[in-house]
């Protein structure tokens, strides 16, 4: 009888329940604008965006852990806190869309009359230094543009490491064909590296730069916690984690929205937390919002090692990351490592016909699942797949999300965390 109330109780939820979709946009869109600076390292975007989501669980009626919802934690980071301008000959270059500065970059104003390295030359070892050295003693070049463009997978590995090593002593171009791909400097370089798609490249030009990087040895940052207590006192403890921060900002005027990675699974947290306190589970559920996961997981690692409740207590983690689309289904991490736990979400997907593929991966750690699983924590991390591939780059804006499976994820996460608790306690 239980069983079959449960079941019309979860199909009134799936009918009814996610007009929580508007809820997800208004987070999602609130996150991703400009007052929040991208959720990261310049004028407080990641503080902005924790104080924002304990709000958000505040109205919800979660609790925090002892007295505060916040963790804090420090890290090193570089920072482009205001300058950030590259102009090639005059003609004035748009940051994010014709360059990117190394995020590990120094600060650099000058101008720049780089010399033009070929891949093969920067691949001989002998060869370069000679370049390094005629460029150091002479006067008609004072920086290197190195020409990587349409270069294969196999050739860029082997290059890897070079330019940055090049930095150390001399201002660097790196000329790419590549998608732009920005990430968090946790280290700064000597001198400045800046990365200039192929098509606006132009050798023999003058290049003004005006590049301002700040270091920020002891950056205070924070983990947001908050939990739904179950009243059987000896229930089983489910946990749901994304990261909230991003990139931040690349000089005062070009930000990062970070919509898809990971506002997305931000807010997908926030409606899981909305749906359990109205719809209490027989488990405690405990809700994680990490910051420093784009600079190396250092919130998730900082929580492992410092955790607000024993680690033990975990039946199962579920770590949400890249939310906004799912028009080709998700890929859950770990499903290797908990065979039988996948099986099961499969099963719920094929039987309420929810995603088009639930699709099986081994062991990474790219997300802040991965130190709960150095701790024994059985975990899965789940990102939906779809036609959006913006992924660290400008365009990765609210206004590109689709959040066409929403329903269906949530819907099968709810039926997940029933089922296992179902199976758990028998």
């Amino acid at each position: 009888m239980r069983k079959l109330f449960i079941c019309l109780f979860i199909s009134l939820f799936i009918s009814s329940s996610f007009g929580q979709i508007d809820e997800v946009r208004r987070i999602t869109k609130t996150l991703c604008s400009p007052e929040f600076h991208g959720r990261g390292y310049v004028n407080g975007g990641d503080s902005i965006a924790a104080d924002f989501i304990v709000n958000e669980f505040k109205q919800i009626g979660l609790k925090p852990f002892k007295k505060d919802f916040l963790q804090h934690f420090t890290l090193g980071i570089n920072t482009f806190p205001k300058r950030m301008e590259v102009n090639m000959s005059g003609k004035k270059l748009i940051p994010g869309v014709h360059f990117l500065v190394d995020p590990s970059s120094n600060t650099n104003v000058d101008i720049w009359k780089p010399k033009l390295i070929t891949a093969a030359i920067a691949l001989n070892k002998e060869q370069l230094i000679a370049e390094i050295k005629n460029i150091l003693a002479g006067k008609t070049y004072n920086s290197i543009a190195f020409d990587f463009a349409g270069l294969p997978a196999d050739t860029m590995k082997l290059l890897g490491g070079i330019k940055e090593q090049v930095a150390e002593l001399l201002p660097v171009i790196e000329i790419t064909s590549s998608k732009f791909t920005w990430s968090v400097g946790r280290d700064q370089l000597k001198h400045a590296l800046i990365q200039v798609q192929d098509s606006i490249f132009q050798d023999g030009k003058k290049w003004t730069i005006n590049i301002e990087a700040k270091f920020i040895e002891n950056y205070q940052s924070q983990n947001v916690i908050a939990y739904i207590p179950s009243k059987n006192r000896k229930a089983k403890t489910i946990v749901f984690t994304a990261h909230y921060d991003h990139l931040g900002r690349m000089g005062k005027d070009t930000y990062f929205p970070g919509g898809n990675d990971n506002a997305s699974g931000t807010a997908m947290l926030i409606s899981m937390a909305m749906y359990f306190k109205a719809h209490p589970s027989d488990c405690n559920i405990i809700f994680i919002a990490f910051a420093g996961e784009e600079a190396g997981l250092v919130g998730s690692e900082y929580f492992v090692n410092h955790p607000t409740f024993k680690l033990k207590k975990i039946a199962f983690l579920v770590n949400l990351d890249i939310m906004g689309s799912g028009e080709e289904g998700i890929t859950v991490v770990n499903a290797t490592a908990y065979e039988k736990e996948f099986l099961e979400l499969q099963k719920i997907n094929d039987e309420s016909k929810l995603l088009t593929l639930v699709k099986k991966r081994g062991q990474t750690q790219n997300s802040d699942h991965y130190w709960f699983s150095t701790k024994g924590v059985p975990a899965f991390f789940i990102y939906t797949q779809g036609p959006n591939k913006n992924y660290h780059d400008i365009f990765d804006t609210f206004e590109n999300l689709s959040f066409k499976e929403y329903d269906d994820i949530t819907t099968l996460l709810v039926k997940f965390v029933d089922g296992f608790v179902e199976v758990k306690n028998k």
